[in-house]
């Protein structure tokens, strides 16, 4: 199983959570590609990082929008949108390149995720965007989602995605920010939902309704209280359950 984390979205002098910890944890970064967060500077390390300890690097990519975190829904014509994701990834691509390191897949970020759930015209023009780049590039995203579904009709290896610090609605997508209880806090409760999601395949919803849940790799994010230390307990628990963490790409 691979264990993702957003990273790489600290900007100029303000810090976003401990990276140097959480890439020693992970297998799998999806990196901010300077849109929604990170710089320059932020990319370079963060895929120096990556590449110096064999974790795959993701190009996050997201809506144009640093002061809302790339967590507002943005209403984009194709083209715009097509355009802001190939440059995206164009941006992370270079910096991975001057430090030896690749881009190993594509996972959109916060409102763009969870919009191409549904939204075929936005997710058709993030998936053009990608095999624009490189038709062979894999994809992360949400099962059953409308982003898996065409980026797969396209050719592109896809890998369903699960988050160990996240509650769900029984339809299997996630419950919005938005509401209370959209993040969850306790380790002992985030330990649980990645060992049942990457043993039993299926996860409580917010309901108590059983959600069937097939995924090649669980999220736990780096900007929560204690993401160092849930991350690290998460891991320990996955692998005493007898599961090898490895990287999907």
């Amino acid at each position: 199983m691979d264990l993702n984390a957003d990273l790489g979205e600290s900007f100029g002098s303000w810090t976003m959570g401990d990276d140097a910890s959480m890439f020693r944890i992970v297998s799998s970064a999806n990196v901010a590609c300077g849109f929604h967060a990170g710089d320059p500077l932020t990319m370079l390390d963060s895929c120096r990082a990556a590449f110096e300890l064999d974790v795959r690097v993701g190009a996050h990519v997201g809506y144009r929008d640093l002061a809302g975190f790339g967590r507002r829904s943005l209403d984009m014509t194709f083209d715009e949108l097509f355009g802001d994701v190939l440059y995206q990834l164009g941006a992370l691509d270079g910096m991975a390149h001057a430090v030896g390191a690749s881009v190993d897949y594509v996972k959109p970020h916060g409102a763009l995720y969870n919009r191409i759930v549904r939204d075929a015209e936005q997710a058709e023009a993030v998936v053009a965007a990608v095999h624009a780049y490189d038709p062979g590039l894999p994809v992360l995203g949400l099962p059953g989602s409308a982003w898996l579904t065409l980026a797969e009709e396209s050719g592109h290896p896809v890998f369903r995605e699960a988050f160990v610090d996240r509650a769900y609605l029984p339809d299997g997508t996630l419950v919005p920010r938005t509401q209370e209880g959209a993040v969850l806090q306790d380790p002992a409760a985030v330990v649980a939902q990645a060992v049942r999601l990457a043993t039993r395949k299926e996860v409580l919803a917010i309901d108590g309704t059983v959600v069937p849940v097939q995924a090649d790799s669980l999220c736990i994010h780096g900007d929560t209280p204690g993401a160092v230390n849930m991350a690290a307990a998460v891991r320990e628990g996955l692998e005493q359950a007898g599961v090898q963490i490895e990287a999907f790409a």
